[in-house]
């Protein structure tokens, strides 16, 4: 038999079996790639961490029809980068992102911030009643080709026509209206916020360095008196078992008040930052949804002013503690409301004199000082009951003679036995903060007492409602327990 039939069958072979194996490339299996839309239209640009479950629900349209818009028959083939057109917005032109509401925007604000008429915002977000648009809601919008460049918002008075802004301004009337899609001076109300182009802006600390609309800062909220040019929420959304710092920048001498669901509000002037600053946490067991946020405010001139709007609390995630079993007596309502009462009397007052300093040290010395047991907002049960308590502090570890530091600059006011806490210390920080330290076997100051960060104040024990020895921290903003452990992380105010 001739050798070359043979040699012509073994080369059929190799070709066979170098086309049936998949393409290689830098060692990874190379995939199709996912169809790009090639219509115009609305189109969002894939986020790591994004799915096509998550970006259906962002846009509020089904999977089926996202990938039917789109060619995709394999949800796997969705890669960082990818232009998916959103079906349902025809009409609608650019790139879709989302921002965040801050506090103190309208929809028209808003319209004029990001340069897109209301009637495509209220398209894109499916908004049904004004209530809908409030502080931390995450907010879409289209980036057209061109952004516009931002410049100063000016809110016109009650009292104030077009024509006196713009001549307190040094600009035409037909600046403004041209610039704010505004058919007549006639049209424009008291509290509107207007825009004015930066090359139009003859104030240049009022111009925003910003590029895009998408990347303007917060500037004078809407229906804000002038002397008010910032309000800030950090974080936003507010989250349970966390302190949210709110900062107003504005004119020197404001008077400034509130109310965050129904907590007041006390605004101190931060130097370093040149703002009013107010700190309150949101408590652990808080409902995730809308709460009220008012602001109020005594101007230079003696006029008043007050806003309201709601603000979002999302879910701040805490685990569940197996259930634990203690004294039936540090559980008695009768033991337990009273002796709640007077620890929230001891953590309300507000002293004015802010007392510490950048980010708070641990109250555990080294090796203890990384080792918590138990963490802040764990949900409990005690001796059986349903998870009605959640843990108010955090829990470091150590044997009883321990020491017990503090973690930064304040006063003591209180410093004594309890029978839910055991041996217990406050300590007043200022600006509403408040430390406390349960459980101890030996308290080692007194009330009046001003300590220093890493004083000695006291021993680990185990003494009140315990399990076993520990140091149990607590830290108080506005008459609330957040998370300590935020607190030895970062600086407060931020």
């Amino acid at each position: 038999m001739s050798s070359k039939p043979v040699i012509r069958f073994f080369l059929t072979l190799i070709t066979l079996a170098v086309l049936l194996i998949p393409p290689y490339t830098d060692g990874v299996l190379a995939q199709e790639p996912t169809p790009q839309p090639t219509a115009g239209g609305a189109v969002y640009v894939v986020q790591p961490g994004d799915s096509l479950w998550s970006i259906a629900l962002r846009f509020r349209v089904s999977i089926q029809a996202l990938t039917a818009a789109n060619g995709i028959s394999n949800a796997d083939q969705l890669n960082v980068g990818d232009r998916l057109v959103i079906p349902g917005l025809e009409g609608i032109r650019g790139t879709l992102t989302t921002q965040i509401v801050p506090f103190g925007e309208t929809l028209r604000s808003l319209s004029r911030r990001y340069r897109t008429p209301v009637e495509t915002l209220v398209r894109l977000n499916h908004l049904t009643s004004p209530g809908e648009l409030y502080a931390g809601v995450n907010l879409v919008i289209v980036e057209g080709e061109t952004p516009a460049t931002p410049g100063r918002r000016r809110t016109l008075a009650p009292g104030q026509s077009l024509l006196e802004l713009a001549i307190q301004d040094g600009v035409s009337p037909w600046v403004y209206l041209l610039n704010n899609d505004i058919k007549s001076a006639a049209v424009a109300a008291p509290g509107d916020v207007l825009l004015l182009p930066q090359s139009e802006a003859t104030n240049p600390a009022e111009e925003s360095p910003a590029a895009s609309p998408a990347a303007m800062p917060a500037a004078m909220p809407a229906a804000m008196p002038d002397a008010i040019q910032k309000v800030q929420l950090t974080p936003l959304p507010l989250v349970q078992g966390k302190a949210v710092v709110i900062e107003i920048f504005g004119e020197k001498d404001l008077q400034l008040g509130g109310s965050l669901n129904e907590r007041p509000l006390n605004f101190f002037f931060d130097a370093e930052t040149g703002s009013y600053v107010s700190l309150q946490g949101i408590h652990a067991m808080a409902e995730p949804g809308l709460y009220p946020l008012v602001i109020s405010a005594t101007l230079p001139g003696g006029a008043q002013f007050a806003f309201s709007q709601s603000v979002f609390v999302e879910a701040g995630d805490y685990v569940y503690d197996p259930v634990l079993t203690v004294s039936p007596e540090t559980i008695d309502p009768a033991v337990t409301r009273p002796e709640d009462a007077q620890w929230a009397a001891l953590t309300a007052p507000v002293t004015p004199e802010k007392l510490w300093q950048g980010v708070f040290q641990s109250p555990a010395p080294p090796p203890y000082s990384d080792c918590w047991p138990s963490r802040f907002g764990s949900r409990r049960s005690y001796n059986g009951s349903a998870y009605i308590y959640f843990h108010t502090g955090l829990d470091f570890c150590g044997g009883v003679g321990t020491d017990i530091l503090a973690p930064a600059a304040g006063r003591v006011v209180f410093a004594g036995p309890l029978t839910v806490r055991g041996n217990a210390t406050v300590i007043d920080h200022g600006w509403g903060v408040y430390t406390g330290y349960l459980h101890q076997s030996e308290i080692l100051v007194q009330v009046g007492d001003l300590v220093q960060p890493g004083q000695v104040i006291g021993k680990v024990g185990g003494t009140g409602r315990v399990t076993g020895p520990h140091l149990h921290w607590e830290v108080w903003v506005g008459g609330v327990q957040v998370d300590p452990m935020d607190w030895l992380l970062q600086p407060y105010p931020r």
